[in-house]
């Protein structure tokens, strides 16, 4: 079984910034910036491939400890997905408009075990198993339950990249276009 993760601030969604210091790591999920205690040095590793100009002004936001409330002011808006029923219906409704083609997914549901402190926002996976002398590929996509409180636009950011797995397994120019060919500011 093959499993994909996405690293906090890696699917690609600029405001969602991690930093690292030599006592924490920010990030921004359900409208508060929660810190964890980490040994790295400074960086805003997930930052790094954005222009200074741009790092620097996430750094300043970090240091005076505005980028909660920056992102809160930004995203006001919630969702309304709460069950896994009503993430299936949402995940479908993008698969179905922009990835009809795309082998069905077998199970789409928010993940208790996941979380976007362990680095895990969603996840892929692909399963092959052999039944009745057939082999039968099944596809999963998990979304880390901390999620169904986050604001709109994340939750529609993991969405994108995970449905965007389901033709590239790697973050390679294709995956990138497919994912803003079915979110325009995806990148």
């Amino acid at each position: 079984m093959a499993t994909h993760r996405i690293q906090a601030g890696q699917f690609g969604h600029k405001p969602l910034a991690k930093h690292e210091s030599s006592s924490k790591i920010a990030f921004y999920t359900q409208g508060a910036l929660f810190h964890i205690m980490s040994a790295a040095t400074p960086s805003l590793k997930y930052l790094s491939a954005y222009p200074p100009s741009l790092q620097q002004q996430v750094q300043q936001l970090i240091d005076s400890d505005k980028l909660g409330s920056y992102l809160q002011k930004k995203y006001p808006d919630g969702h309304q997905i709460g069950s896994d029923k009503a993430l299936r219906s949402y995940v479908m409704d993008f698969k179905n408009r922009y990835m009809r083609k795309t082998a069905p997914l077998s199970q789409i549901c928010f993940d208790n075990h996941l979380h976007v402190v362990h680095n895990a926002l969603g996840i892929h996976k692909r399963r092959s198993q052999v039944q009745g002398g057939k082999l039968k590929r099944k596809q999963e996509i998990h979304i880390a339950s901390s999620f169904k409180k986050a604001p709109a636009a994340f939750l529609e950011m993991i969405v994108v990249h995970e449905l965007a797995h389901l033709k590239e397994l790697d973050h390679n120019k294709n995956f990138y276009s497919l994912g803003e060919h079915m979110l325009a500011d995806y990148h």
